[in-house]
């Protein structure tokens, strides 16, 4: 259905926060908990909002959906018989989250390119990025990065310095897994080379992608 007629769907989600979304609810069958607490964009660090775009996304404000850069390397990858890497923009992600089921299979990819346009057209790049960051997983029955700041820094995600938002953004390839509060090594360098990119990421104290807004 949400494949069908997206532009409802998401238009409704441009001014009303999503109440659940198909993971959720997946791992509500799954035996986990829902812990999760909208805050709108002001509630949030920037620091969190720069980490998200230096470690997922750093052209997010430069393209509309599908990134022509990360897009072209992974089809030369393709082509080389080299393992592809990741090609998925935060647009991308959020279409996922909102609507569809975790996997890789070709069906579910189809359907997030089909929605990521729609919600380019539809929305806001800061409400793109607010979407993202208040419903993506951030471990077992962990969603959002209110729940997130809370359960891993005891704290809301408004007080998030930069190194925190910076461990925060570095387990989201794989947060079942990887944990902010207690990283591996690998997770802290990670976090490393993402707070070092952070300083570039296109976000102010006010804005989001400022160059573009108005």
């Amino acid at each position: 259905m949400a494949v069908g007629v997206p532009g409802a769907g998401i238009l409704l989600y441009g001014v009303v926060p999503p109440p659940v979304t198909p993971l959720m609810i997946l791992r509500l069958f799954e035996g986990e908990g829902l812990h999760r607490d909208w805050v709108p964009r002001q509630a949030i660090s920037a620091e969190l909002f720069r980490a998200v775009i230096a470690a997922e996304d750093a052209r997010f404000c430069e393209h509309y959906g599908f990134d022509p850069v990360e897009l072209e390397k992974a089809v030369r990858d393709w082509r080389r018989g080299r393992r592809v890497r990741g090609a998925s923009t935060i647009t991308m992600q959020t279409a996922k989250n909102l609507f569809l089921w975790p996997g890789r299979n070709f069906v579910r990819k189809a359907a997030e390119a089909y929605l990521t346009p729609w919600l380019e057209i539809g929305l806001s790049k800061e409400r793109i990025l607010e979407l993202y960051l208040n419903i993506a997983e951030w471990g077992p029955g962990i969603y959002g990065a209110e729940a997130a700041s809370q359960t891993y820094f005891g704290k809301p995600a408004r007080a998030l310095k930069p190194n925190e938002a910076a461990l925060l953004a570095a387990v989201l390839p794989n947060p079942r897994e990887w944990s902010p509060a207690k990283p591996s090594a690998y997770v802290r360098e990670r976090a490393r080379i993402i707070r070092a990119r952070m300083p570039d990421a296109p976000v102010t104290e006010r804005a989001i992608c400022p160059a573009s807004a108005g």
